[in-house]
């Protein structure tokens, strides 16, 4: 787990654990954490409740891979956004993790700190990833990660709470 700016950390599944009021947990995987808490293996349909998102208290569950082509949606992104602005601005702290702590879950700090709490750059996508990469040196967003949010910057963060 790393510290990218106060309260705010990164890990991957080895830093996986459930939230509590002093730390909310995101899970930005589909496999296993996104599988576990909806109970469901292989795919969802995408008319499912909690096909993007399961939320419980203290805990983000996100239906998020890191595919090589942009298969994101924004209504992920806006629901990050409420879930983390709400536990971080009451003051607690957040674990956003993924599978490897490299892609997923940094990129959505990286969104957090530009959308929400304005401490890096977010102008565009390149400036937030530019500046963010100094944060975190583990950092190696996917090709498709980096299309999405390149061609969708200005729709993430409109919405949501953020």
């Amino acid at each position: 787990m790393v510290k990218v700016h106060d309260r705010l950390y990164v890990g991957g599944e080895v830093t996986c654990q459930l939230g509590s009021a002093e730390l909310a947990v995101v899970h930005a995987c589909k496999s296993p954490c996104h599988q576990r808490a909806v109970a469901y293996t292989g795919s969802l349909p995408p008319q499912h409740p909690h096909y993007l998102a399961l939320r419980h208290p203290y805990d983000l569950y996100l239906n998020i891979i890191d595919p090589p082509v942009p298969l994101f949606k924004t209504e992920t992104f806006a629901q990050f956004l409420l879930f983390a602005s709400e536990h971080y601005d009451r003051g607690g702290s957040l674990l956003i993790h993924c599978n490897k702590g490299e892609s997923r879950a940094p990129t959505l700090a990286l969104v957090f700190l530009a959308k929400h709490l304005r401490a890096i750059p977010g102008d565009s996508f390149a400036a937030a990833r530019d500046a963010f990469a100094s944060l975190y040196v583990g950092y190696h967003p996917g090709t498709g990660i980096q299309q999405f949010l390149g061609t969708n910057w200005a729709l993430v963060g409109a919405t949501g709470g953020a």
